[in-house]
């Protein structure tokens, strides 16, 4: 017995005998119920219901590639958004928790900042240090082919060139850690900086309860 919404009321209240009802909608939108789905309808979404009109359990349609990328898409932008408000909520409760002023921010702020800045300044001494040395090794190298103008030097001893080169490699690590302590010291003040504002919101915010 298959009937369209109007009579869903008379399906539903008089056929005390049937154990399940299925509704379904058709290609036009038309909501209809039933004891069984007509076969061009089993591959589509559909609901089963008891007696008394209540939903049992919904049965998904199949989907095509372009719903199901739809769909993943969707469950792991969800996913992403409640990862980042779980995080959100945990920075809020370890600031609460952690600080009692701004003034106890700014004061770790700057004891971070003051190690930092302590490696910064080591390594552009190492820097310097290192230049200097591969200056000399430079220097030194004219004496020796292939670095010598003159087409009678000879070859470069073995021991200054792996000196030489490690000089320069040594130069280009720590040109890296330079730069990478820098870019730590800029997203520490980034940091601090915003946990004030987001300290200050929330005060203002418990201030009002």
């Amino acid at each position: 017995m298959i009937l369209p919404a109007l009579l869903a009321g008379v399906v539903l209240c008089n056929s005390a005998s049937a154990e399940r009802v299925y509704k379904w909608v058709d290609e036009n939108g038309v909501t209809h119920y039933g004891d069984h789905i007509p076969p061009q309808y089993s591959e589509k979404g559909h609901s089963i219901l008891n007696e008394h009109g209540v939903e049992l359990n919904k049965v998904e349609g199949k989907l095509t590639d372009e719903q199901r990328e739809q769909r993943a898409a969707a469950t792991l932008q969800a996913k992403e958004e409640k990862k980042a408000r779980e995080a959100a909520n945990l920075r809020d409760r370890v600031l609460l928790s952690t600080y009692l002023s701004v003034t106890e921010i700014e004061a770790l702020r700057d004891r971070r900042i003051e190690l930092v800045q302590a490696q910064i300044h080591v390594t552009e001494i190492y820097l310097d240090n290192l230049r200097d040395k591969l200056g000399k090794l430079e220097e030194e190298s004219k004496r020796f082919s292939p670095y010598s103008t003159n087409p009678q030097a000879p070859p470069i001893d073995e021991k200054l060139a792996r000196e030489l080169a490690d000089t320069i490699d040594s130069i280009m690590l720590y040109e890296q850690t330079l730069k990478n302590s820098e870019a730590e010291r800029e997203r520490l003040l980034n940091k601090f900086l915003s946990d004030i504002d987001r300290f200050e919101e929330l005060k203002a915010e418990l201030n009002k309860l």
